[in-house]
């Protein structure tokens, strides 16, 4: 039974994303408030929150309903870092001394490790003047469903190479991991296909030649980024975004030098590494 007025989900496009509103993430939330974000998920993909003035335990709270808290498996570097007394809660702030920000590139978080995070909450409490920093989002479902029969037969079956040295070697603090993953997965709650792929740090592709495996890692990458899959999230001060990372690529756009852009980030860790399709 409800007890809560039905949250309002409104899609922000045809293949992702959507708005939540009638819901106040300052307060605990009850079990059918959850179930709903669940869903809301589930479909959408990616969940957007507009004037959450959240503190960490509001934010740690919300991560706890999908799953156990993720440490980056990188640890620190100049780009985000984690706070001293939680290494769960990372501090993500550009401003004019900035010489780069962190995501710039579309991928998916972490894919280089072996069990890659479940989801991402990003939580932004100031943001750029003029409508800059915006994120954007696509959709890999809307990317394989997009694929010829033939390339998808020809892509199923793949596995390909995610190194760890690629994203992360200039910031890291520890070991950097270097996984196998496959080029096509099913998601373990929709079951639906999807393509798993992250160009930064996309090495090879396992079973084919050099040349080959350089050619479709780079179409790979063309075809993820197609504007069809895409949704531009505009941020407003005390906004969430929180994306489902099995099967959603981002890229954070830097156009507000020298402006500041400040918030925090939580992972949800993942529970298994993606399923062959």
């Amino acid at each position: 039974m409800l007890l809560h007025k039905p949250l309002t989900v409104t899609p922000c496009s045809p293949n992702i994303g959507a708005e939540i509103s009638d819901i106040d993430l300052t307060r605990p939330l009850e079990a059918d408030q959850v179930q709903q974000l669940h869903e809301a998920m589930a479909e959408h993909l990616v969940l957007f929150f507009r004037d959450q003035h959240i503190d960490f335990a509001a934010h740690r709270a919300l991560a706890e309903h999908f799953g156990k808290l993720h440490t980056h498996v990188a640890g620190d570097g100049t780009n985000s870092k984690a706070l001293d007394d939680d290494p769960t809660i990372r501090k993500f702030h550009f401003d004019e001394n900035s010489e780069s920000v962190s995501g710039e590139l579309w991928h998916t978080d972490q894919s280089v490790a072996p069990i890659p995070p479940m989801g991402s909450i990003l939580y932004l409490h100031t943001v750029p003047p003029r409508g800059g920093g915006d994120t954007l989002f696509a959709s890999m479902y809307a990317a394989y469903d997009a694929l010829s029969d033939r390339m998808k037969a020809c892509l199923t079956g793949l596995t390909a190479v995610h190194d760890g040295r690629l994203a992360y070697a200039t910031t890291a603090t520890n070991n950097l991991p270097i996984s196998t993953h496959p080029l096509i997965a099913r998601h373990p709650v929709t079951g639906k296909k999807l393509i798993y792929f992250t160009a930064a740090v996309v090495t090879k592709i396992n079973g084919l030649p050099e040349l080959e495996s350089k050619a479709l890692i780079a179409f790979l990458t063309e075809h993820c980024a197609h504007p069809d899959f895409q949704f531009r999230f505009r941020w407003q001060p005390h906004s969430i975004a929180f994306w489902d990372n099995r099967c959603v690529h981002h890229r954070a756009i830097w156009d507000y030098y020298p402006h500041t852009r400040s918030g925090y980030r939580i992972q949800i860790s993942g529970t298994q590494p993606p399923i062959p399709a």
